[in-house]
């Protein structure tokens, strides 16, 4: 993709070994889960932010009702102001909702308010309804970008279908906790029946291991566990048990900008760092 790389050495954190390489077209990943507290939207945000912070020009799509992705990247999400559930039931432009995040170049988010929780129903009567919001990103070309991250709502509904058939790429964060593999079958099938029928190009790129007690035998097991079922998926990086992931997004910040030097922050740059060098199609 054409553009200049900014130089964000500084910025990175520490990150070393020259600039980032920049996809030859936009990687649209969606990240999805359908447990909940597995860190998707730790995840979305943080690996949006370091993936910012070196170069690459990054839009994250928030898809849950909740709006956590939005909150954490100090983006406006009231009731009253146009958000993701306009784009997907009334046919806003995304340009008409994308924000810049304050003090993060290149970085921008698509709100969600909690209008968002009614479009489940909605979006049922609706023409294409699977296809939503697939429609709007091609319509979408305001801002020329690297990356759409979505983070996608702890369910297997219609918001998170629409997620799988606009993106490109499937990135899911697992605990390294007790049950972390319970659930991810049906996952799995949903992704198969998307990509049979609605999105041949679909595929799980990514596996993040995150909450990663190192002090604990069972982390180091869940970790084998998942490596022995998914192999060169899983990123090398796992995400460490961090109290400052936890408090960043209170602040209005990722972890990224909140406690660059803390143990989630230089995680999820090495994470960040390891999705951006891994070979992708042009």
């Amino acid at each position: 993709m054409p553009g200049e790389v900014i130089d964000s050495s500084v910025q990175s954190g520490g990150s070393s070994g020259g600039a980032w390489p920049r996809p030859g077209k936009t990687r649209v990943i969606a990240v999805a889960n359908q447990k909940g507290g597995v860190g998707k939207t730790t995840t979305t945000v943080n690996i949006a932010a370091a993936l910012s912070m070196n170069g690459q020009r990054v839009l994250v799509v928030d898809l849950d009702p909740q709006g956590n992705a939005s909150t954490a990247l100090a983006t406006e999400h009231r009731g009253d102001i146009p958000d993701v559930y306009q784009v997907l039931v009334d046919d806003l432009p995304m340009a008409d909702i994308v924000k810049e995040v304050p003090e993060m170049p290149g970085l921008y988010c698509a709100p969600a308010t909690i209008d968002l929780a009614g479009a489940e129903i909605e979006l049922v009567s609706l023409v294409a309804r699977e296809a939503r919001l697939r429609r709007a990103f091609t319509a979408f070309d305001a801002i020329e970008l690297d990356y759409i991250i979505i983070d996608c709502p702890p369910s297997l509904g219609l918001l998170t279908v629409n997620a799988l058939v606009a993106a490109d790429e499937v990135m899911i964060p697992i605990q390294c906790e007790y049950y972390a593999l319970e659930g991810l079958g049906q996952l799995m099938r949903n992704v198969d029946l998307i990509k049979a029928h609605l999105n041949p190009t679909l595929s799980l790129s990514t596996i993040v291991l995150t909450m990663y007690d190192g002090r604990t035998r069972l982390a180091s097991q869940v970790a084998d566990e998942v490596r022995a079922h998914f192999g060169d998926t899983v990123l090398n990086t796992v995400i460490p048990r961090s109290v400052r992931l936890s408090e960043a997004p209170s602040y209005g910040q990722s972890v990224m900008t909140y406690d660059p030097g803390s143990s989630g922050a230089m995680a999820y740059l090495d994470a960040a760092r390891e999705i951006a060098f891994r070979s992708t199609p042009a």
